[in-house]
């Protein structure tokens, strides 16, 4: 039997405390021999060594200038226009909005090194920890989603475990990552919870992992695994762990942690940890008296016109974006004393669809902004909001997915129009792939999805806004050049 002490608290209170974890506690648990602990499957013991682990991606996932915002800037569902003196940001955001990205970009080296800290954590804590069979195994699948993410952003990246010494790890190609990322997790599935654990891996969260990674096979190596990428969707759909939300607005409520519909959530709170900032990302500055936010938002992030067009009138979907005129909390009509003098609209804050250009001049106020998390009234800059990273609207989504690419149309219906329902949409009674598309886009905007859907229906090197055609070398960011310079071992990608 484990006996914890005052140290074992104590370290769980710092671990879930600390803003950030450089490096795991080196804390040595008082009353607990490395062979009780080798041999321990005390949830709550494993929960306190993996903490730090996930400390780390919970990280900058939901903030500016990372993983996120290059995935959804890149696509077509948002944009970050440049206005004026405002958000110029030496190019970067324009660059990215047309496929024009550089190895030099900011937010591209940001992602990288959020993945690759994440990585190192998880290496030292199973260094640390080899004989803990459940917390080995666990890692291990955590650091294969960690990798996932790093195959679908940079394609060509180093494989690094936690028995590698070599300080300037290779290139390894997208397929050899491919296959790391599968095996990693088919060799610890099974010892992994089967319990809706939502913010930490469990065997439904593993099996959404590969199925993401099969239904993009060929994508990531050039050969087709829907089938395979079928057979996990069914294992998750016939588990009948998970279920729809009668209202789709319940899972990104503050307090959404008991959704039925969230597989995987990164747990943010305002207090402990940070980070997910989405209100100040998208609101204007005056969206602070809305939501009598702590601080003035940003003016930033705003949906394309022609992807908030998309959506029906009666879909409830639509009311996840800020748009029209703008209101104080105590009903008063908002207005923007700086506003442009050749605003439509005047000084009254109105959020119109239309943005009149991407640069260098973009109105203040152009752009429906992001509206589909809850803003708690008083919230401060990060929300506490749990980050939805697998919905099961979105398997059902991958189940209709699959059954088209087989030829199965009809039956692919089923799952689109029990998603359509939940929204109070009308239902599809043909399927396309562009039909397909587009409903993913309308169930998943903005939850980090797009890009990769994109790619994988063929559309991502099309145009749309102020976008022209790209070359399909764009579909894969550049390998950092601040990484390159660090790691002569490294090979850039191609095209750039």
């Amino acid at each position: 039997m484990i006996k914890y002490t005052k140290t074992t608290a104590l370290l769980l209170a710092m671990l879930f405390i600390v803003a950030a974890c450089e490096e795991p506690e080196q804390e040595i648990f008082d009353g607990i021999t490395p062979e009780e602990l080798a041999q321990s499957t005390d949830p709550a013991l494993i929960d306190v060594l993996k903490a730090s682990a996930y400390r780390r991606i919970i990280g900058t996932w939901g903030g500016h200038n990372s993983l996120w915002s290059m995935q959804e800037v890149a696509s077509d569902e948002l944009v970050i226009a440049h206005k004026g003196a405002d958000w110029e940001d030496g190019g970067q955001w324009l660059r990215t909005h047309r496929h024009e990205y550089v190895p030099t970009e900011e937010a591209i080296n940001n992602g990288w090194d959020y993945c690759y800290a994440a990585v190192g954590d998880i290496n030292l804590l199973i260094n640390q920890n080899p004989n803990v069979t459940a917390l080995v195994a666990e890692l291990k699948v955590l650091r294969a989603l960690i990798y996932y993410w790093l195959i679908d952003a940079y394609g060509n990246v180093p494989i690094i475990t936690e028995d590698d010494t070599d300080p300037t790890p290779p290139t390894r190609s997208r397929a050899d990552v491919f296959t790391f990322i599968e095996n990693s997790i088919i060799d610890n599935i099974g010892e992994l919870s089967t319990d809706n654990t939502k913010t930490t891996l469990n065997q439904w969260s593993a099996r959404m992992i590969l199925a993401k990674l099969y239904l993009n096979a060929e994508v990531y190596t050039g050969t087709a695994r829907w089938t395979d990428a079928e057979t996990q969707i069914d294992l998750i759909i016939n588990g009948g762990v998970f279920s729809l939300e009668n209202n789709f607005f319940s899972n990104f409520t503050t307090n959404n942690e008991g959704s039925s519909e969230n597989i995987l959530t990164l747990p943010y709170d305002e207090n402990n940890a940070g980070g997910f900032n989405i209100a100040q990302m998208t609101g204007h500055y005056q969206t602070q008296a809305t939501f009598d936010l702590q601080e003035s938002p940003w003016n930033g992030y705003a949906s394309l016109e022609e992807f908030y067009n998309a959506y029906e009138d009666n879909d409830a979907r639509k009311s996840g974006f800020l748009a029209g005129p703008q209101f104080a909390s105590d009903g008063s009509r908002l207005t923007d004393d700086n506003a442009e003098a050749n605003d439509p609209d005047g000084a009254d804050l109105t959020f119109t669809p239309e943005i009149n250009e991407l640069a260098p001049n973009s109105l203040r106020q152009a752009g429906v902004r992001v509206g589909k998390w809850e803003y708690r009234s008083g919230a401060t800059q990060s929300l506490s909001n749990d980050f939805s990273l697998f919905r099961y609207s979105d398997v059902l989504l991958m189940k209709a997915e699959v059954m088209h690419r087989a030829g199965n149309s009809t039956g692919a219906l089923v799952y689109v129009n029990q998603v359509r329902q939940r929204a109070g949409a009308d239902p599809l009674t043909t399927l396309t792939d562009e039909i397909l598309l587009a409903e993913r886009g309308r169930e998943l905007f903005a939850e980090g999805h797009r890009r990769s859907d994109l790619i994988r229906f063929g559309a991502y090197n099309g145009t749309w806004w102020e976008k022209p055609a790209s070359d399909a070398t764009r579909n894969i960011f550049p390998i950092p050049q601040n990484q390159i310079d660090a790691n002569a071992d490294l090979v850039q990608n191609p095209g750039y």
